[in-house]
């Protein structure tokens, strides 16, 4: 066993998840960003029909209100957004860009919200006030000198409203591309690719109401504390009736362990918690599909022997590709399989004994699952276990994809797609009368790709941190400073908004929290949450500053500059955003009644075909998915090497970064660790606090460091695990899920030795 010693700020966490922890951390994010008094009334105004979607996660709201329905990180993104901290045109005369590449993620976001539109002053190296017109007019003069319009990449990230991310899209397919970074690119896109090959859409099947109904939940690769925090209360419910839930994670984390309800007064009176996990496995980094397979195989055994183990019709009328599946899994070994996924043949065997006993399983995952060389692949193996007892169409079961950002669903929704499909192209000439163009544009690795080789020479960014996001910095920063024009839509100043090329513009843009006047009054935004609720939020804070205008204003009035023939009056949608919904509309006749619906408290469900037994594939039925193999990343024959997954504090959400503690893993004041099991601290003649260099294993070679502090940690054998994006340097860019296209964050092989 690795030696124990003190090593600062590290130290035991032993409280529950939730619970008067979550209390304390609410009061401080209060405390430190805003005024005490004002923080109550804003705060039960999240999540409520009448009240603004928390700028956070996507897990959907309950339908009552009798309760507050803000978590803890979501406190911290509402009063990250609402601080009283302003970032002024006198901070950016006080402050060279020069300098502030030198201040942490942290300090930049700190420093508060963004006041007045600015461009860059390359005489001074700083941000200079300019007047919002002549920022579009310019920002159209280098649009149309652009001889190619796939020269322009279209940035979105998952917290721009539907009505913002629809005229975005329609700005850039009249411009003339389908270039269409996403933030989704980089998180779950495996799932909009992978699913519809699987069942015909790329969505989750559940709603809230199936984890009432559930008799077992089986839980790969997220961590719903940190990540979305809202899920936590259901999990809790269906603890508390007794739902076995089954975790699949390389770490150990607390809020799968066990939760203290902070709506609870029996736990918070008496400190007491809920378990959460029933069992617990630890499952290799890159080992998911092993561990799918291996249950799989169990299931598949279980069945020569009882009959009603498999869903033998719905297998027969809903299904294709059963018996090359079973064919696959049979030829693969146990030990191979115990080899991959870290876990044993007794252990996957007993989780398949519970998945053949339950009547209605959900399956839920986060990145865990996606983000790594074959994360399509991993998808698809998960739908494949539902598949064999019939788990889609019916109450209580289904597939549940976590997304992250509050909206990253809604944005493809609405067309933020680099493949535009015939329906789309139609639907788009139907509504705006100009035929959009049909051949496929970039996602986010190749937007980057393509700006760091001069190919692409503007980025318009709605929102984001696009650069810091992606792997491989230096590379992204090099992209970023070819670039002739980048335009960037934020509340906060972000370090990608300081890596210039020629010419950069700062709009700052009103927050989820705030008020939105427009000529026909105040007006609400949608937001499709992960469960395919479409829901109306409107914000009630007296905005920032009265330079702010909003995302769908910006990109309306950008686009009549850049386009002065457009065939679309985009200043008349933005005065009223009902105009902008009969739009999407027209493109998109699965919003029918669109205005109306989001009038009705809760909003509406968009059509889900899988839900129904309506499979949208090629077939006309849900099809089993091979996996060749079992390694869903590169396979590699030194055993020195280890896997590493990089992973969010739980003061983080994707590249903000609210404060220095991750107080559920022990961490305090400080992100510059590499968590470790111990047997692998040992077997490389290293001790708990010391200092090591990691070195990336890939063989296409190139010399990729990173110097942490190594600490000891509940985490898998073989695998580690540090903070996204600190530990991005260590990610080639084309390290990627082919199919999606999803870098592969989950899974980088790392050599690590005593830094000297």
């Amino acid at each position: 066993m690795a030696h124990k010693r003190e090593v600062p700020g590290i130290r035991a966490y032993n409280s529950p998840a939730g619970g008067w922890g979550a209390l304390k951390a609410t009061a401080k994010a209060v405390r430190d960003q805003m005024e005490v008094t004002e923080a109550p009334g804003l705060l039960l105004r999240t999540n409520k029909p009448t009240g603004f979607d928390c700028p956070g996660c996507a897990w959907p709201d309950k339908e009552h209100t009798s309760t507050f329905q803000f978590c803890e990180n979501g406190a911290k993104a509402v009063t990250w957004e609402a601080t009283n901290k302003r970032v002024t045109p006198d901070f950016f005369a006080e402050h060279t860009v020069s300098e502030l590449l030198t201040w942490s993620d942290y300090d930049l976001e700190n420093s508060g919200r963004l006041t007045h539109p600015m461009v860059y002053d390359r005489a001074s190296d700083t941000y200079k006030p300019i007047a919002w017109e002549d920022a579009f007019t310019r920002i159209g003069e280098v649009m149309r000198s652009m001889p190619n319009p796939d020269m322009v990449e279209f940035y979105t990230s998952g917290r721009a409203s539907n009505e913002a991310a629809f005229l975005f899209q329609i700005f850039a397919r009249e411009y003339g591309t389908n270039n269409f970074p996403d933030c989704s690119n980089m998180c779950h896109e495996a799932t909009s690719v992978g699913l519809p090959q699987s069942i015909g859409m790329g969505k989750g099947t559940v709603s809230l109401d199936d984890f009432d109904l559930c008799d077992l939940i089986i839980s790969m690769g997220h961590n719903p504390g940190t990540n979305h925090p809202r899920m936590m209360g259901t999990l809790h419910e269906c603890s508390r009736r007794g739902v076995p839930i089954i975790v699949f994670n390389p770490l150990k984390e607390r809020a799968l362990e066990r939760f203290a309800d902070p709506q609870s007064p029996i736990e918070m009176g008496t400190f007491g918690s809920t378990r959460i996990a029933s069992s617990y496995y630890q499952v290799k980094i890159g080992g998911d599909a092993a561990a799918l397979k291996g249950i799989m195989k169990g299931v598949l055994a279980l069945a020569e022997t009882s009959e009603d183990v498999l869903d033998h019709a719905f297998i027969a009328e809903h299904t294709s590709g059963f018996d090359a599946l079973v064919a696959d899994i049979k030829h693969t070994e146990w030990a191979d399989i115990e080899r991959v996924s870290g876990l044993s043949r007794a252990d996957l065997e007993q989780v398949a004994a519970a998945y053949a006993k339950s009547k209605a399983t959900i399956v839920a995952y986060g990145m865990g699952i996606t983000q790594h060389a074959k994360g399509t692949a991993n998808v698809q193996q998960i739908a494949n276990l539902l598949l064999l007892r019939g788990n889609f169409g019916k109450p209580g079961a289904g597939i549940c994809p976590l997304r992250g950002h509050s909206n990253v669903q809604g944005n493809r929704t609405v067309g933020i797609t680099e493949k535009p499909d015939a329906a789309l192209i139609e639907g788009i000439e139907r509504a705006f009368g100009f035929k959009s163009p049909a051949h496929h544009g970039h996602d986010a690795v190749a937007a980057m790709q393509a700006m760091a080789e001069g190919r692409s020479k503007v980025l318009l960014s709605l929102g984001g941190n696009f650069s810091i996001a992606l792997p491989d910095p230096e590379l992204c920063a090099e992209g970023m400073r070819r670039l002739d024009l980048a335009v960037h839509l934020n509340t906060k100043l972000n370090r990608s908004n300081l890596l210039i090329g020629k010419e950069s513009f700062l709009l700052p843009v009103l927050g989820r929290t705030e008020e939105d006047v427009q000529a026909a009054g105040p007006q609400s935004v949608t937001i499709e949450d992960s469960m395919s609720m479409v829901h109306a939020s409107r914000g009630r804070l007296k905005p920032a500053s009265g330079e702010l205008r909003s995302e769908p204003a910006i990109v309306a009035a950008m686009a009549q500059a850049t386009l002065p023939e457009s065939k679309v009056a985009w200043m008349e949608l933005v005065k009223d955003y009902d105009l902008i919904r009969d739009k999407i509309e027209i493109v998109y006749p699965d919003f029918v009644r669109y205005n109306e619906r989001i009038r009705v408290p809760g909003g509406f469900r968009l059509p889900l075909p899988a839900t129904e037994r309506v499979w949208k594939t090629p077939s006309g039925k849900a099809e089993f998915k091979l996996f060749s193999g079992l390694n869903e990343d590169i396979s590699l024959s030194d055993s020195s090497i280890l896997k590493l997954a990089t992973i969010r504090s739980h003061d983080q959400y994707n590249t903000t970064i609210y404060g220095l503690d991750d107080r559920y893993r022990g961490v305090f004041g400080r992100r510059d660790v590499l968590f470790m099991n111990d047997k692998d601290l040992e077997a490389k003649g290293l001790e708990h606090g010391d200092l090591v260099e990691i070195e990336t294993a890939l063989p296409s070679g190139g010399k990729r460091l990173l110097k942490l502090t190594a600490i000891s940690y509940d985490i898998s054998e073989g695998s580690v695990a540090a903070y996204y994006p600190e530990a991005n340097c260590l990610i080639p860019l084309d390290y990627q899920d082919k199919e999606s296209g999803t870098p592969s964050y989950k899974s980088i092989p790392v050599r690590i030795s005593k830094a000297a």
